[in-house]
């Protein structure tokens, strides 16, 4: 974990402790153990099958059947169902994007929208508001009467992460967030990602390019057939060629 500016350890906002996950019969996680304190942004890396958005759907509780303890922000997550996950506040962006294709830009953000949130020790957490989603992500501030269908995939990936700020979420869980976009829509997202963490949210992001995790994550967890086989500062891991080789090449 990183320390805050007066040398203190920040306590984790999530914690995952010997999470297993089964899709049917198959046994997908083994044990994965994490952290992601207040304002850190941490990347789940690993190759594709590797259980990276098995692991965000676990936290989330869709789809695989689970045990082990999650706890977000002192909250046990083993037997929530996702929209109790939501209202917690940990929101979630898929790599299918998800959106409603027929609502315009503007009006599948107000679907996103819940109430303002407070920190436990009573500071006011990120309050999202279209105005400041337009300054966020400003490709989708002209766009707010076109529907949703019509804009570009990587215009749809940023939508998606935009509805889920709207339910002002103290923690984003992003999966894939780099993949199939253009290298505009990929600095838009390395600026938000950074925004957010200024602003003392956090960030679990599923990711494959260790190019853009170096440009946003703090500390680096790799993943291979479903088990942690790595964990360390994002720095270490990028100089790291044994373990890039071992788990991350393709």
């Amino acid at each position: 974990m990183r320390q805050a500016h007066d040398g203190t350890v920040p306590a984790p906002l999530l914690t995952l402790s010997g999470v297993n996950a089964w899709y049917g019969a198959a046994h997908i996680l083994h044990a994965v153990s994490l952290e992601v304190g207040q304002g850190e942004v941490v990347a789940l890396m690993g190759r594709n099958g590797a259980g990276k958005s098995t692991t965000l759907k676990a936290i989330m509780g869709l789809g695989p059947r689970r045990d082990g303890r999650i706890r977000f922000m002192g909250h046990a997550l083993e037997k929530c169902q996702p929209y109790e996950v939501a209202r917690l506040g940990l929101g979630y962006v898929p790599e299918d994007r998800r959106i409603f294709t027929e609502l315009t830009v503007k009006e599948n953000l107000i679907t996103g929208r819940q109430a303002n949130r407070t920190w436990p020790d009573g500071r006011p957490g990120l309050n999202w508001t279209v105005q400041a989603i337009d300054e966020l992500f400003p490709n989708l501030a002209g766009m707010k009467e076109r529907p949703a269908g019509a804009i570009s995939g990587g215009e749809q990936q940023m939508l998606t992460v935009a509805r889920t700020l709207m339910g002002n979420p103290y923690m984003l869980l992003l999966d894939e967030p780099s993949e199939g976009v253009a290298p505009v829509i990929i600095e838009q997202m390395v600026a938000m990602i950074l925004t957010l963490k200024s602003r003392g949210a956090s960030v679990l992001l599923s990711e494959q390019n260790i190019h853009f995790a170096r440009l946003v994550a703090d500390r680096a967890y790799v993943l291979e057939k479903g088990a942690i086989r790595y964990s360390g500062s994002m720095s270490e891991l990028a100089e790291d060629e044994q373990v890039r080789r071992s788990y991350l090449s393709l």
